[in-house]
């Protein structure tokens, strides 16, 4: 039996369109040079969660790099909403991304352009969210830029977490771990670092170029994560997870080091999360 497609919907300009019919241009500054800012929100029983962290984050991304405010929550809240309608997620679970570009160059080169009208598209896939065991490889090549405004954004350029991953793949690991360039953990390729140590649950403190993951955020509010700084070398007795805004998993082995399955993650992924209008 052939298996089914997912489902994808994606809105620009005033449309919706199917996945083979965007179109961009090639003078945008998100396609040719990486210039953009996004975020990914998980829609869960077909509801965005922590929608408003979200939407911060991006806002003073946008702020920090000098770019124009992307939509706001009222402009998104009926589009998001008639998205999900539109695809009608068949288990009411999807992954959004809102993607924000600083628009196009009328010119060659990397200076800002002046009065640029930014860009700004809608995905909305069909999704299930993950939770099952990795191994993960701390990246040889590939480090996060402790001292990088760029760290600390959800940015287009991802080249160097699909290097890292690639890197990982090609010795047989599932994923990557990233030292920042002080040499202290800093995060997964796509996801932030969680460690249980000694029944208490750390993450990579910021000053290690790690991104401020929502849900990392999440639970350094509620109190349950702490940040620290954290060696590449895990300690007996440890549990190593990864963790986003759509998926949680425990590491079971780190380089040449074996690690216990943490057997909770979807139970301390889901207590994280929150419905909001």
């Amino acid at each position: 039996m052939k298996a089914r497609s997912l489902q994808k919907i994606n809105w620009i300009n005033g449309s919706w369109i199917s996945n083979n019919e965007v179109k961009l241009s090639i003078n945008d500054r998100g396609v040719t040079l990486g210039d953009g800012i996004f975020e990914t929100i998980l829609i869960y029983q077909n509801a965005p969660q922590l929608l408003d962290a979200h939407l911060n984050r991006w806002r003073e991304s946008a702020k920090s790099l000098g770019m124009a405010l992307p939509p706001q929550k009222e402009f998104l809240v009926p589009l998001i909403s008639e998205a999900i309608q539109r695809i009608s997620l068949p288990k009411g679970n999807g992954s959004l991304r809102l993607n924000w570009s600083r628009g196009h160059n009328t010119y060659r080169g990397i200076n800002l352009p002046t009065g640029s009208i930014h860009t700004f598209w809608l995905e909305l896939n069909e999704y299930e969210p993950c939770f099952q065991t990795l191994t993960a490889l701390i990246s040889s090549h590939e480090k996060r830029n402790s001292n990088s405004l760029v760290s600390q954004h959800k940015t287009f350029s991802y080249i160097q977490a699909i290097q890292a991953r690639h890197e990982a793949q090609i010795h047989g690991f599932d994923e990557a771990l990233l030292l920042s360039t002080n040499n202290e953990m800093s995060c997964g390729a796509t996801s932030n670092l969680l460690v249980k140590r000694k029944n208490v649950w750390l993450t990579p403190r910021l000053e290690s170029g790690c991104l401020a993951g929502v849900m990392r955020q999440r639970g350094i509010d509620t109190g349950l994560f702490y940040e620290t700084e954290i060696r590449p070398e895990p300690m007996s007795g440890d549990h190593w997870l990864l963790i986003n805004s759509l998926s949680c998993h425990s590491l079971v082995k780190v380089n040449t080091s074996f690690l216990k399955t943490y057997e909770e993650v979807e139970l301390l992924w889901k207590s994280l999360l929150n419905s909001e209008s």
